[in-house]
């Protein structure tokens, strides 16, 4: 399915390919060269969890694309703490940065976790430890911390906020006979990592999209053999149903203070932009015309929504006052197809699904210049693009070894990732928002 627009279109729902039900992982298909070289000593293990945290941190930092995690056998011991060590060693590595850890298990079943960051590029052993923790943590939240630490070290490096304690909701479909699915609704951490099931159909489930909380989903369901739309807790598994009109219910976005959705209704005919006030139901007309109107998408600071729109032939990307005033505009003029816009966290580009030759990519423009950037290269079409919290990479889905997969391209289309589910395929993703 290369866009929701086209179940607009079609009045059905294709899906090309089927996936099983599966844990998705990382493998890095494109660094970045000059990637910051660092040490992850292995941590020592005094206890029993069954994946330390210097693999899932090792793991995280190199996925980024942007640090080189030296290999371990290229290290000469595995001290537990900075200042029993000379940097100089390190810096013979080539490494500008070194990270030392160690587990403790504790009589209540509890673990503590300590790490050091040290920056070789500082002066005595003492001076150079420039992040150091301690946690107290159950088994089943080891992996969370080892993510928090990753973001640590990231934010520390780049100066950029990390994204690895976030999570992903994505939608798996399995075959159950000739022209038959299961559809199942996940949740996993950022590495596709514990995937959680909260919602099971035989019929399509589309449009994941996260509250700004991070607590609840909203989604399309075609459970009741018609589109609708629920809202659903992802803690208590709970749910309400928000609209079920006659016609298209579909593509629901929330607001960034999280108090609206943007949604794609046709009860008035053809499909048209709408906002609504989640408390009271209310509706705001936003766009009023005979076109094909869906996928709206807000701006960081809620004053404005993008949406696909057949209004000037092929689907473009438009852009319109949230409050439902004026015109709108369009912003996409590159290509002959686009659709499935997002604006970057900053507010300045515009990450879309952008056919180029008859392969769909996912491209970024630039509104100040109106220059689109394709990103990536790969073989298959790429589509359904989510862009991460701090605007590093993007999200989507694409065909990677003949498989339809989840991958991540950095925003400057210099690091690529996929995300392969090991029997099958995953689609529709959505990247949740900071999460506390």
């Amino acid at each position: 399915m290369k866009s929701i627009f086209k179940y607009f279109v079609m009045l059905s729902l294709l899906f090309a390919s089927f996936a099983t039900h599966a844990i998705l992982q990382m493998e890095l298909t494109q660094g970045l060269l000059g990637a910051t070289p660092i040490a992850i000593v292995p941590f020592a293990n005094n206890g029993s969890l069954p994946q330390l945290p210097d693999v899932i941190i090792a793991n995280d930092l190199q996925n980024s694309g942007r640090f080189k995690v030296l290999d371990r056998s290229t290290l000469s011991g595995f001290p537990q703490d900075a200042r029993e060590v000379s940097g100089s060693s390190f810096k013979k590595l080539g490494a500008d940065y070194a990270v030392f850890g160690k587990v403790n298990a504790l009589d209540n079943g509890q673990y503590r976790i300590s790490f050091q960051l040290v920056d070789l590029l500082k002066g005595s052993n003492q001076e150079a430890i420039v992040l150091q923790r301690v946690y107290t943590v159950s088994a089943n939240n080891a992996r969370a911390a080892a993510h928090h630490i990753s973001d640590l070290i990231y934010q520390y490096v780049t100066g950029i906020k990390g994204v690895f304690s976030t999570k992903l909701a994505y939608v798996v479909v399995t075959p159950t006979g000739p022209g038959k699915a299961r559809y199942t609704l996940e949740v996993s951490d950022q590495d596709g990592y514990n995937p959680r099931v909260l919602l099971t159909s035989n019929e399509p489930i589309m449009s994941p999209s996260w509250s700004p909380n991070g607590r609840s989903l909203a989604y399309v369901s075609f459970e009741k053999r018609h589109a609708a739309i629920f809202v659903q807790d992802i803690a208590t598994a709970s749910r309400r149903l928000l609209t079920d009109y006659p016609g298209i219910n579909g593509a629901p976005a929330w607001s960034p203070d999280g108090r609206k959705l943007a949604l794609v209704l046709s009860k008035s005919g053809s499909p048209n932009i709408y906002v609504m006030d989640v408390a009271s139901k209310q509706l705001t007309a936003i766009t009023r015309d005979f076109n094909i109107n869906t996928e709206p998408s807000w701006s960081p600071n809620g004053s404005k929504l993008l949406f696909t729109s057949n209004r000037g032939g092929n689907p473009q990307i438009y852009q319109v006052s949230a409050s439902g005033h004026g015109s709108p505009e369009r912003i996409s003029f590159n290509g002959d197809y686009n659709a499935r816009a997002a604006y970057t966290p900053d507010g300045n580009h515009v990450a879309m699904m952008h056919r180029v030759s008859g392969i769909y990519r996912i491209g970024i423009l630039d509104l100040d210049s109106g220059t689109m950037r394709v990103l990536g290269s790969s073989p298959g079409d790429s589509s359904s693009p989510s862009v991460a919290p701090n605007g590093s990479m993007i999200l989507h889905d694409t065909v990677y070894r003949g498989h339809n997969v989840l991958a991540m391209v950095s925003s400057d289309g210099r690091v690529q990732l996929v995300l392969p589910a090991r029997n099958g395929a995953a689609q529709d993703p959505a990247w949740s928002p900071f999460l506390t």
